[in-house]
C-alpha cells in the first residue's frame, strides 16, 4: 500500500472465504485496491447509491451461486465500508439502505467532531 493510498473503514461486514469464494475474495480484494488508489470504477463492477448519500456506490462482485454487495463511501480521507451482504432480490433491501444511511451519519460526524476538536487545538 502507497503512502497516498487511503484506508479502508470498515463499518460493517468483512470479505473473506467462506462466504465468498476464493475468487469472489480476490477480486473484492483487488476492486478495493483500486478505490483506495483513487480509481473510480463504473459499470458493471460498481454503481453509484445516491439513496444512500453522495459519494455512495455499491461494488457487484459475482460469486458462483450468488451476488455480493459491498456498500462503501468515498470520504476524504478514507474509503469507508458501509455493508457487505448477499444479493438476493432486484432491489437493494430498504433496511441496508437505513442501516448505511445511519453509519454514513454517524462516520461523518466523528469527522466533523474531530474536525473541529483540531481547529480548537490551532
Amino acid at each position: 500500500m502507497s503512502p497516498r493510498d487511503k484506508p479502508l473503514a470498515w463499518l460493517r461486514g468483512e470479505v473473506k472465504t467462506p462466504p465468498f469464494s476464493q475468487d469472489a475474495r480476490i477480486e473484492a480484494g483487488f476492486l478495493l485496491r483500486r478505490l483506495q488508489r483513487g480509481e473510480s470504477i463504473g459499470l458493471p463492477q460498481s454503481r453509484p447509491l445516491p439513496a444512500i448519500g453522495t459519494g455512495c456506490h455499491e461494488l457487484r462482485i459475482v460469486d458462483r451461486d450468488q451476488a455480493w454487495r459491498i456498500v462503501y463511501h468515498i470520504a476524504r480521507d478514507a474509503v469507508v465500508i458501509l455493508d457487505v451482504f448477499s444479493k438476493k432480490t432486484p432491489a437493494t433491501p430498504p433496511t441496508v439502505i437505513t442501516e448505511c444511511r445511519k453509519r454514513l451519519e454517524a462516520f461523518q460526524a466523528l469527522g466533523k467532531k474531530k474536525d473541529s476538536h483540531e481547529k480548537r487545538k490551532t
